[in-house]
C-alpha cells in the first residue's frame, strides 16, 4: 500500500471512532439539559481533558513549535501565560461557577448566568452577549474549517474543498447528534491522542538521533547554539535559548497576558458548570495542568530536536515559511505509514475538538440566549433540543460557506476572537463570582466596553505595540467597576445568592 493509502486508514478509524462517541451520546441524551450541559455529571477528567483539548486546537502541535523552532525560546512567553492563565482559571473560576450556575435559575450558559446573577430583566446582557458568541464563533468554527482543508489538503494532495467537506460533515454530525456529551467525550479522545503523539514524536526522533546518526544528547540539545540549521538561514542562532532576545517588555507583557483570556472564553468555562459537584474542581485542574504543562514542555522539545534533526537526516520540511510541519515532517520520516497516519490524526483531533465545542456554544447562543432571550418563550425540552440540533446545522453551513475559500477567511481571528471575549466576559466573570456589589448596569456597561476596546484596539496600528487584550480587560474592570458603583445596590435576595453560592463551592 503507498503512504497516502496507510493515512486514508489511519484516518477512516478515527473519523468512524468520532462518529460512534456522537451515536453513543446521542442515546444518552433525552433532556434539553444533557444536550447542552450534559446534564451536570462530567467528571473532572473529561472536563479537564476536554477543555484543554478545544482550547488549544492546532496551535499546540504546529504554530508553537514552528513559531519556537525559527525565532528560539522567546516564543515561550505566550506558552507560560496560557498554563498559568488555564490553572487560574481552574482554581478561581470552576468550583463557583459549578455551584452559582446551579443556584442563579439553574443557569445552562454563560449568558444566561450573567442575567440570572445580576436580576437583569432587560435581558440586555443575556442578548449583547449571544450576539458577541455568535459573531466571533461563527467566524472562528469558519477558521477551524479551513483548518480542516488546508490538513487535508497537505497530508493527502486533495482536494481543499473535499477535506473542508469531510472534517466539517463529521464534526457537525457528531456535534448534533450527542451535544455536550458527544462533544466532551470526543475531545477527551482527542485529548489523549494529541498527548500520547506529543510524547512519542520526539522520543523517536531522539533515539534516531542517538542510534542512527551518532549524535549525543548534549549535541542534539544545543545544536541551535552551536550550528546553522533550516530556517535560520545558515546563521548560528546564538540567541535561540535567550528568552529575552529580540523582546520588549511590553511585548512580552502582551503575551503573558494571553492567559488573561481564559476567564471569559465560553467553549473553556463551560465546562466548569457541567461537572458533577464544585469540590471536583481541583482534580480538574490537577489533570488540566499536568496535560497541559507536558503537552506544552513536549512541544518545545519537538522544536528543540528539529534544529538537528533535519540538519543531520536528510529529512524535508513542507512548509519552509513558518516551518508549522515540522512536527508532522517528522512523524513521517520515522514512521510506518499507518502509525504516522496515526500521529497525522493528532492535527487532526486538535482542529475538530476546537471546532465542536465551539458549534455548540454558537447554536445554544442562538437559541438559549437570542431566541428565548427576546421572545421569552418557554419550551419543552424536546423543542428546545430540536431548535438547538438546527441552530448548529446553520451555523456550520454559514461556517463552511465562509470557508469555501481560505483566502476569503481571517485565520488571525483566534488570536482576535480570544482577547474580544477575554476583555467582555473575562472581567465580569470574575466579578460575578467574587464581588457581591456588582449590578446589571455595572456588568452591561463592563461587557460592552471590553468588547468594543479590544476590536477597536485590535484594528488599530497600537495592536502592534501591546496585544489589546490588556487594554480591553483594564477598560471593561475601570468602568464596571465605576458604573456599578455610582448605580444602586443590587437587592438582599442577590446578596443572600451570592454568599449561599460562595458556601456551597467550599463544600
Amino acid at each position: 500500500m503507498s503512504e497516502h493509502s496507510w493515512f486514508l486508514v489511519a484516518i477512516a478509524i478515527y473519523l468512524v471512532m468520532m462518529l460512534y462517541i456522537g451515536w453513543a451520546g446521542f442515546r444518552r441524551t433525552t433532556e434539553y439539559d444533557d444536550y447542552v450541559l450534559g446534564g451536570r455529571g462530567l467528571h473532572p477528567f473529561v472536563a479537564a481533558l476536554s477543555a484543554a483539548a478545544s482550547d488549544m486546537s492546532g496551535w499546540l502541535l504546529m504554530g508553537l513549535p514552528g513559531a519556537i523552532y525559527l525565532s528560539g525560546l522567546n516564543q515561550l512567553w505566550i506558552a507560560i501565560g496560557l498554563f498559568v492563565g488555564a490553572t487560574a482559571n481552574w482554581l478561581l473560576t470552576a468550583p463557583r461557577l459549578r455551584s452559582y450556575s446551579h443556584v442563579a435559575r439553574n443557569s445552562l450558559t454563560v449568558p444566561t448566568f450573567f442575567e440570572a446573577r445580576v436580576r437583569d430583566n432587560s435581558h440586555l446582557i443575556r442578548v449583547a452577549s449571544g450576539i458577541i458568541i455568535l459573531l466571533f464563533f461563527t467566524f472562528y468554527v469558519s477558521s477551524g474549517m479551513v483548518a480542516g482543508g488546508l490538513y487535508w489538503q497537505s497530508v493527502f494532495d486533495g482536494s481543499y474543498l473535499t477535506g473542508m467537506l469531510i472534517v466539517a460533515g463529521v464534526t457537525v454530525v457528531y456535534t448534533l447528534l450527542g451535544g455536550f456529551l458527544a462533544v466532551s467525550n470526543t475531545d477527551t479522545v482527542q485529548g489523549s491522542i494529541m498527548f500520547v503523539s506529543l510524547l512519542v514524536v520526539p522520543t523517536v526522533a531522539v533515539i534516531s538521533l542517538l542510534t542512527n546518526q551518532g549524535l549525543s544528547l548534549g549535541e542534539i540539545f544545543s545544536f541551535p547554539a552551536d550550528s546553522p540549521y533550516p530556517g535560520s538561514e545558515g546563521v548560528v542562532a546564538s540567541g535561540w535559548f535567550n528568552m529575552t532576545e529580540g523582546m520588549t517588555t511590553l511585548g512580552i507583557i502582551g503575551l503573558l497576558a494571553w492567559g488573561l483570556g481564559y476567564f471569559g472564553q465560553p467553549h473553556v468555562i463551560v465546562r466548569f458548570m457541567a461537572l458533577r459537584k464544585p469540590s471536583e474542581a481541583r482534580k480538574g485542574m490537577l489533570y488540566g495542568a499536568v496535560w497541559q504543562f507536558v503537552c506544552l514542555t513536549a512541544a518545545v522539545i519537538v522544536a528543540l530536536i528539529a534544529t538537528s534533526f533535519f540538519a543531520s537526516t536528510g529529512a524535508s520540511v513542507v512548509d519552509t515559511n513558518s516551518y508549522e510541519t515540522i512536527f508532522l515532517d517528522m512523524a513521517r520520516f520515522l514512521m510506518h505509514p499507518l502509525i504516522a497516519g496515526l500521529v497525522l490524526t493528532a492535527v487532526l483531533a486538535a482542529i475538530m475538538s476546537t471546532i465542536s465545542s465551539q458549534l455548540l456554544v454558537s447554536s445554544t447562543a442562538l437559541v438559549e440566549d437570542l431566541y428565548r432571550g427576546l421572545t421569552n418563550n418557554q419550551m419543552s425540552s424536546k423543542v428546545s433540543m430540536t431548535l438547538s440540533r438546527i441552530a448548529v446545522l446553520i451555523v456550520a453551513v454559514i461556517a463552511a460557506l465562509l470557508a469555501r475559500d481560505p483566502e476569503n477567511s481571517i485565520l488571525d481571528l483566534v488570536g482576535f476572537a480570544w482577547a474580544g471575549f477575554g476583555s467582555a466576559f473575562g472581567p465580569i466573570m470574575l466579578a460575578s463570582l467574587y464581588w457581591r456589589r456588582l449590578n446589571a448596569p455595572g456588568a452591561a456597561a463592563g461587557m460592552i466596553t471590553g468588547a468594543v476596546v479590544s476590536f477597536l484596539w485590535g484594528r488599530s496600528e497600537l495592536a502592534d505595540v501591546v496585544y489589546e487584550i490588556l487594554p480591553g480587560v483594564a477598560a471593561a474592570t475601570i468602568v464596571m467597576v465605576v458604573v456599578t458603583l455610582l448605580t444602586k445596590k443590587p437587592s438582599e435576595d442577590i446578596t443572600a445568592e451570592f454568599d449561599r453560592a460562595a458556601a456551597e463551592a467550599k463544600l
